[in-house]
């Protein structure tokens, strides 16, 4: 079931994006509110925020606003994929749109391992630093 349409606020809380980077997402191309309210105001479907949270979720990982983009366009095309229809796609072209999207879960895959050993070498520290105060209780005077 297809729920009722949000407007900006709720988007908001439920993708934990601000109202600035929504309105920049849609300003750069990367979202679009699918209706609008009767004075105007923009409108959100579950798909919309689906597509917010891609955007939240590639954010850290450092994908570009382009990179982000490529990959919601890929998927934007598989997921139009109707066999005999008009939108449906030839083989090879859906050959080298699941081949785009491995590559970027290949991409976040490696980013995320990066960001692991970021973590580790962080917590490291935290824990040396934690060892000299306890070494040293003058340091905290």
């Amino acid at each position: 079931m297809v729920g009722e349409p949000m407007q900006i606020g709720e988007v908001a809380a439920r993708t934990e994006l601000s109202l600035r980077s929504i309105r920049q997402y849609e300003d750069s191309g990367l979202v679009v509110p699918s209706a609008s309210s009767p004075g105007g105001f923009p409108l959100y479907t579950d798909a919309d925020v689906d597509r917010l949270m891609v955007i939240r979720r590639m954010r850290p990982l450092g994908f570009t606003l382009d990179e982000t983009r490529d990959l919601l366009t890929a998927l934007d095309r598989l997921g139009a994929d109707r066999p005999g229809t008009d939108e449906e796609l030839s083989p090879d072209e859906r050959s080298a749109l699941v081949a785009r999207v491995r590559a970027y879960e290949r991409a976040a895959t490696a980013r995320v391992a990066e960001l692991r050993a970021q973590l580790a070498r962080a917590e490291e520290f935290a824990g040396s630093l934690r060892a000299r105060l306890g070494e040293d209780a003058s340091v905290l005077v």
